[in-house]
């Protein structure tokens, strides 16, 4: 299975919801998902003052790449501040997170396997 064909959009027809870890302030908008593997292309909101720590470090066994769209988040673990227009290209097993952010932060998120 892969993710399904979709032609252009809006992206504002996909409605927000909650992301695993129950966090109301951590919400997703999915838009292309493989429902085998789980991977997925998403829009992911954090509202201001949304703190992720409960979830801990992140690993994951695919590939993800964010590009922030909006606002700023920190890595905790790190100590550091990405901010609107840096991205990330992470391999399967980095670990990252958790993060927090006072601002609210908007990424765009792609996730696939190799």
């Amino acid at each position: 299975m892969s993710k399904p064909e979709h032609e252009f959009f809006p992206v504002t027809d996909v409605g927000y919801t909650v992301c695993p870890g129950d966090d109301p302030k951590i919400t997703e908008r999915i838009l292309a998902k493989d429902s085998e593997t789980g991977v997925a292309t998403r829009i992911l909101r954090y509202e201001p003052g949304a703190d992720s720590t409960p979830m801990g470090v992140q690993e994951h066994d695919f590939w993800e790449e964010v590009y922030i769209l909006e606002g700023s988040f920190t890595d905790l673990t790190l100590g550091r501040t990405f901010t609107a227009g840096m991205y990330a290209c992470r391999p399967p097993g980095m670990p990252h997170g958790p993060w927090r952010t006072d601002e609210g932060v908007v990424t765009f998120e792609v996730r696939y396997r190799a």
